[in-house]
């Protein structure tokens, strides 16, 4: 993930101030390492491996939007999963590798996947999100995924899906090093 620290959290969030997210993390015991502001966007970033949590990252990003009207997009640049059981979609991965991308509203999640090696087509969540069309017209996901056999390292560290998650939420940088 180019953009995003080696074994990060970073949770975006849309409805609430920098200064809710930064005190909900705190609270919940994973103080944030860096916060900011912009293009309507509060983010806070965590090293993962820091505080151990009895709740997955990606869960306490879900449940931020509790608030009313607020949205959050969790990424995690943490290797994805591959405990047996966090091989699939519907099934809860370990603390130490959450889902790599998470999209939440009303206190669920929309859209969740791990990204790169055609990971994106085990996805799972709630709510459709036109994302996954996006997904779908950069042959990403899907029945015709042809970019992937012509070039098995396409987007294997989820690069180009990452770019599109970006563009997407309109996400601002974060101004972390990579």
């Amino acid at each position: 993930m180019t953009w995003l620290p080696a074994d990060s959290f970073v949770t975006f969030c849309k409805g609430l101030d920098v200064t809710a997210v930064a005190g909900y993390f705190t609270g919940a015991g994973r103080p944030p390492a860096a916060t900011g502001e912009s293009s309507g966007w509060v983010w806070a970033a965590h090293d993962a491996y820091a505080t151990p949590a009895e709740h997955g990252a990606w869960e306490r990003a879900r449940d931020l939007t509790r608030a009313d009207g607020a949205e959050s997009v969790f990424l995690a640049s943490t290797p994805a999963c591959a405990c047996p059981h966090g091989q699939n979609y519907m099934v809860p991965h370990c603390p130490e590798h959450p889902f790599q991308f998470v999209h939440s509203r009303g206190g669920f999640e929309g859209t969740l996947f791990n990204l790169g090696r055609r990971r994106e087509s085990r996805r799972g969540g709630g709510m459709p999100d036109l994302l996954v069309r996006e997904l779908l017209d950069a042959r990403i996901v899907g029945r015709d995924t042809s970019r992937y056999d012509a070039d098995p390292d396409f987007n294997a560290d989820g690069a180009h899906t990452l770019s599109i998650i970006a563009a997407h939420y309109a996400l601002p940088t974060t101004g972390l090093r990579p």
